[in-house]
Order: C-alpha cells, then sequence, then structure tokens
C-alpha cells in the first residue's frame, strides 16, 4: 500500500514538474532560423575560429557556406571579417621581474552584408579576456591550459556570431 501511494506522489510530482517548465516557456535550444541559405565567408581555411564557425552553420543544416572567392556570386550574403587576432599580455611580475600572470585576449570584428551592399549587421567586435596565473616550472601545463583557454574563448565568439547572425530577420 505505501509503495502505491509513493508512486502515485512520484508520477504527480513529475507530471507537475513538466507542467509547470512547459508553463514558463522552458524549451530546448534549437538549431537557429536564418533569413538566408548561402553565406560567403572570407576567413582563411587554417583559421581555427573560421573552421569552427563554418562546421556550426554547416551543422544546422540551413546554411550552405562558400569559402571559394570565385563562387562569392553564389552567396546571398557575405560576412566579412575585418579582425581576428589573439593577444598575449603581461599582468604582473614578482620581484624579480618574472611573470607571474597573463592576459588572453582574443578580438574578433564582423560585418554582414548582402551582394548588393546593404549592410545588415553593421561592424561589430567581440572581445573576450581571461586571466591565466604563470609558473616556470610548470611550462607545458600552463602552454596546454592557455590553448584550453583560447579554445573556448574561441567557442564563445563562435556561439555569440551564430546568435547574432540569427538575429537576422529579412535581407531587404
Amino acid at each position: 500500500m505505501q509503495r502505491r501511494a509513493f508512486l502515485v506522489f512520484a508520477v504527480s510530482a513529475a507530471s507537475l514538474t513538466l507542467v509547470s517548465l512547459n508553463g514558463c516557456g522552458f524549451a530546448l535550444r534549437k538549431a537557429p532560423n536564418f533569413a538566408f541559405s548561402t553565406l560567403y565567408s572570407g576567413l582563411a581555411e587554417s583559421s581555427p575560429l573560421g573552421v569552427e564557425l563554418r562546421r556550426s552553420l554547416e551543422a544546422t543544416g540551413k546554411v550552405r557556406v562558400i569559402t571559394d572567392a570565385r563562387r562569392i556570386s553564389e552567396a546571398q550574403v557575405v560576412l566579412e571579417v575585418l579582425q581576428d587576432r589573439r593577444e598575449k599580455v603581461v599582468l604582473s611580475l614578482n620581484s624579480s621581474g618574472q611573470v607571474r600572470e597573463f592576459q588572453l585576449r582574443l578580438r574578433f570584428s564582423f560585418r554582414l552584408r548582402t551582394l548588393a551592399g546593404r549592410e545588415l549587421i553593421p561592424a561589430s567586435e567581440i572581445s573576450l579576456q581571461r586571466d591565466i596565473s604563470f609558473n616556470e616550472s610548470a611550462v607545458l601545463a600552463k602552454e596546454a591550459e592557455e590553448a584550453l583557454l583560447y579554445r573556448d574563448m574561441q567557442s564563445d565568439v563562435v556561439q555569440q556570431v551564430m546568435r547574432r547572425l540569427a538575429a537576422v530577420t529579412s535581407l531587404e
């Protein structure tokens, strides 16, 4: 008898939770909808950020990315990359003048326009930074940590660009 009462309670609690989540507007993130189906990207094939952005766009199944400049006329929109730069700045030194802390920066500037030249997204900059401590006795580990932080910032930039591209509602 107690087991049955517990099962009834558990099922009713689970259904109440589902109803309340649905009522508040909760939904799993879906692939964004874009106002265009073809995009020309001038990002270099060797650019890690360019590769990740192209993969993310094509993974939606809604956008075909063109990277060959000779086929730019097939694209509905052009993603112009104005800046894609990584920086490493010294933040602090110890008493003997050795580096204790760095700041890693990633700056990405772009704009989106139609082939006719109509600007859909004006020049925008995404700037991210992360602080990293440095220890001379663990140089290899710190290099791996730095690469991991840059990769994390790069993924964040790609997600922000995807959201901004999805915010374009019309090509006119």
